[in-house]
């Protein structure tokens, strides 16, 4: 155990504070500048103290930016990718850990590689399967002459090509994984002797168990998920319907190629409502995504 003393918790305070103003500056600068007007936001220099049009601001930003239709989309997305994420990683790691057979570790391997390869590296082959799902088999088929008997299946603009491709997570499998190794194995010997079969063991032993990591994995991949900006750019060809809050965002940002005065105080109002879905889940499911990082009760 690290030793108390009054200079090491002086220096720890000291630490946090500074992390903690770091972490908060530029949530206060976008606060300050969604509540001032917009003579006050461009002025020089930069007012560092709230103003009175911050609810104007937020109206405005909410009209301009049609978020009444747009965060229902982003809910739906988000929600999507987050439950995708959970299950799937939660029944690969229940494969890899509770199935022998020989090539178990390879897919683990294979499957914790990706974490090298970033969605925006995988674009070009994932847009080209959302496009076409079902290319593979018309592929294969074409090979002995009946490529014609598959048709097509298309996901770009749908919340299939937004949620699928975005569902498998190297992360939540070796976060699974991990705990799952440190299950006794007596208690998947008493599962058997009392005539469970794996189903049963997952759903009604392993899933109540894992109930802080399914937490702590919903909330990390539920503010991934709102935060995404370059697949939803690419797989949306409709923007008017199936646009999310982060590009909708971008189209508030004033961009200087266009001639228009930079109209920051609505971007910033704008900022302030897109961060409101992942701060909310953040804060309600916080004590359990500290719980499941942490915790190693059963």
């Amino acid at each position: 155990m690290v030793e108390r003393t009054p200079l090491l918790n002086v220096l720890t305070h000291a630490v946090l504070i500074l992390g903690f103003v770091v972490l908060m500056a530029p949530i206060w600068i976008v606060f300050v500048a969604a509540s001032h007007d917009f003579a006050t936001v461009n002025r020089v220099p930069v007012p560092v103290l709230p103003g009175g049009h911050l609810l104007d601001n937020l109206a405005q930003a909410w009209t301009e930016g049609s978020f009444g239709r747009v965060m229902v989309t982003t809910m739906l997305f988000a929600l999507g990718v987050t439950a995708g994420k959970v299950v799937l990683s939660a029944l690969s790691a229940f494969a890899i850990v509770y199935f022998r057979y020989r090539l178990r570790m390879v897919f683990f391997w294979m499957i914790f590689t990706t974490l090298m390869l970033p969605i925006e590296i995988r674009i070009v082959p994932t847009y080209a399967v959302a496009a076409n799902a079902l290319k593979p088999f018309h592929d294969m088929l074409a090979l002995v002459g009946l490529g014609g008997v598959v048709p097509e299946w298309n996901l770009l603009n749908s919340y299939s090509g937004l949620i699928l491709p975005l569902i498998a997570t190297a992360t939540g499998t070796f976060l699974y994984r991990q705990f799952f190794l440190t299950i006794p194995d007596e208690l998947a010997e008493a599962a058997k002797m009392d005539g469970a079969g794996p189903v049963r063991f997952f759903l009604d032993v392993l899933v109540p168990l894992s109930r802080t990591n399914m937490a702590a994995l919903a909330t990390i991949m539920f503010v991934w998920a709102c935060n995404q900006y370059v697949w939803p750019l690419i797989v949306v060809t409709d923007q008017q319907t199936m646009a999310t809050a982060t590009m909708q965002l971008q189209k508030l940002v004033p961009s200087p190629l266009f001639g228009q005065p930079p109209v920051w105080n609505v971007a910033m109002a704008a900022t302030l409502i897109v961060m409101i879905p992942p701060l909310v889940v953040t804060i309600l499911l916080q004590r359990w995504f500290v719980r499941g990082l942490v915790s190693s009760e059963k």
